[in-house]
């Protein structure tokens, strides 16, 4: 029997789910204009869900597509469909319709993870001494990330387990990336463009404004991010 020539096989992912609250298509651009405008390039080419649980057939759906992917963002998955019309529209245009339970999704901040492992190994700390540069990802599979530099603006740091930043944190700090909800991060200088902990994140102009340049620690708290001084 010759080799089979794919595999599929499971893996860990973060997704950001966008919430539409207007069936409006120009206003739904401008508002992710606006929005993307914040933090440039960040959602460049980024990949989304989109939750549509508000909306109803009467949505122009080809409209709200075109409206989305012009902005530069990929749509991999439609959720929250509850009208069978719109869902037969949303098929028909080519995108998959999720169902409740396919996903763990965030109540509290619409970042969801996908296929999380309910178990983690821990090995040895990863830690990296050069500055991450923009564009740079750096991933610390079960285990916690210690940057002992700086991190620049789009840059990415995601780890299973915790992230330390000794230097200043710009760019993303994804910590608890296996589902992990203890997982926190720290750092000396907090100017993230993003923070999130086991799929619950803040956005830069989330991130309270007290804390801009300051030595942090983030954490979950009754499944709602936190942030407190790191003295």
């Amino acid at each position: 029997m010759s080799q089979l020539s794919i595999a599929l096989k499971g893996s860990n992912f973060t997704l950001p789910v966008l919430h539409l609250h207007n069936s409006d298509p120009v206003i739904v651009r401008t508002a992710l204009e606006e929005k993307f405008s914040r933090t440039p390039n960040f959602f460049n080419h980024a990949a989304v869900i989109v939750n549509v649980e508000v909306l109803t057939s009467e949505v122009d759906w080809n409209q709200m597509q075109k409206a989305i992917l012009s902005t530069g963002i990929f749509i991999v998955g439609i959720s929250g469909c509850k009208d069978e019309q719109l869902k037969n529209i949303i098929i028909r245009s080519g995108l998959p319709v999720l169902n409740t339970g396919q996903f763990q999704t965030s109540t509290t901040n619409n970042l969801v993870p996908v296929m999380v492992s309910s178990q983690m190994t821990q090995y040895k700390t990863r830690m990296i001494f050069s500055p991450v540069r923009s564009g740079q990802q750096i991933y610390a599979k079960n285990t916690d990330l210690v940057i002992i530099n700086n991190v620049s603006e789009g840059a990415e740091l995601v780890a299973d387990g915790n992230i330390h930043v000794y230097g200043i944190m710009r760019g993303r700090a994804l910590a608890g990336a296996n589902g992990d909800y203890n997982c926190q991060i720290f750092c000396t200088n907090l100017l993230a463009e993003l923070v999130s902990i086991s799929g619950h994140y803040w956005m830069m102009d989330q991130i309270p404004s007290y804390f801009a340049s300051k030595a942090a620690r983030i954490y979950l708290k009754n499944e709602a991010l936190t942030i407190q001084k790191l003295n």
